[in-house]
């Protein structure tokens, strides 16, 4: 009997020993994994808590909505591993993520009535953006208004052999011999230049106001702050700060450019609270990316934006390439609302 009950408590503790060892593994597993989820909630804090600052996080904020796939993942790897840690970090994040992208997908077509006006902007990248195929763009999509960043006098030039004047007659425009602060507005109406509005911080970024048929008007932005490169980014920041808030009252406002930001960055975030919505976040498309184009990737990010005030809004959204240029052109169709 002796040996028998010594067998038996052998028997217990082997059993015991092998059934302990699998979770003394799989603590010892999960501790990386609850790492990287800590690395996962601090990243979706910065987003949420709009705490970008400097020459790593203000670009890499720009992929909040990759972060946010690979958080999914992150999760799934969680429960895999049975985290209970790192489960209710993911949980969290994933949560808060989905929330700050999501809304840029579930947009659809707006309200058709109102005075219809057609808006294109493209970055020419520095003067090498493909003038032929602008202008064609321009004549399919039936433009009124076209705002133009990186103009050169050669482009400029090259537009206008291409037929552009004879497709939007009426232009303000700001070339450069070269390089990136050149800017430019044409329209199929006449327009007269608008000048203390805003002071601008960074390339050149004219404001102008339409006159539409019927006596109304509608003013335009054309916008092109710094890219937030190491040496630039304050001067980046401040560019965005300084652009005009959606205003009360006066001619409904639009702003149309390559705003080197996306719909992740605080100070973005900010002056669409004054009152403007973004085109693209307003008609689903707010995910749709328009740089970098032709560097042997494929577009990214969406930092070329149209923004209207509460008296306008998006029937439809739609991006473009232009050869020669590292942007996609970005086409907004709007309404007017009276």
């Amino acid at each position: 009997m002796t040996v028998y009950r010594a067998t038996v408590l052998v028997q217990q503790d082997v059993e015991a020993a092998t059934e302990a060892r699998p979770r003394r593994r799989r603590v010892r597993g999960a501790r990386p994994v609850i790492g990287v989820a800590v690395l996962f909630a601090l990243g979706t804090a910065v987003r949420a808590g709009g705490l970008e600052s400097g020459v790593f996080l203000v670009p890499m904020v720009s992929f909040t909505p990759y972060f946010a796939v690979a958080a999914l993942a992150m999760l799934a790897l969680a429960i895999a591993v049975r985290s209970r840690a790192a489960i209710v970090l993911m949980l969290a994040a994933c949560t808060c993520l989905i929330w700050c992208v999501a809304p840029r997908t579930l947009g659809g077509p707006g309200s058709a009535e109102g005075r219809p006006l057609r808006v294109l902007t493209a970055n020419l990248n520095g003067g090498r953006g493909d003038a032929a195929v602008l202008v064609d763009l321009v004549r399919r999509l039936n433009v009124d208004v076209l705002s133009l960043q990186e103009v050169t006098w050669s482009a400029r030039a090259r537009l206008a052999a291409a037929g552009l004047p004879a497709l939007l007659p009426y232009q303000v425009s700001r070339p450069m011999f070269r390089g990136p602060e050149g800017s430019g507005v044409y329209a199929r109406h006449p327009l007269r230049e608008r000048t203390g509005l805003f002071q601008p911080v960074g390339h050149h970024m004219p404001v102008v106001e339409v006159a539409l048929p019927g006596g109304s008007a509608v003013e335009v932005v054309v916008v092109h702050p710094v890219a937030p490169v190491p040496s630039t980014v304050p001067e980046w920041h401040a560019g965005l700060a300084a652009l005009p808030p959606a205003p009360a009252a006066g001619p409904p406002r639009i702003l149309a450019g390559d705003f080197n930001a996306t719909l992740d960055h605080a100070v973005f975030r900010r002056l669409l609270a004054t009152g403007y919505t973004d085109a693209a976040a307003a008609t689903g498309q707010g995910l749709v990316p328009t740089w970098p184009k032709g560097r042997g990737l494929p577009p990214l990010v969406a930092i070329d934006h149209v923004l209207t005030d509460g008296r306008a809004g998006a029937v439809a959204v739609q991006v473009h390439d232009l050869p020669g240029s590292d942007h996609r052109a970005l086409f907004a169709d709007l309404r007017l609302r009276p």
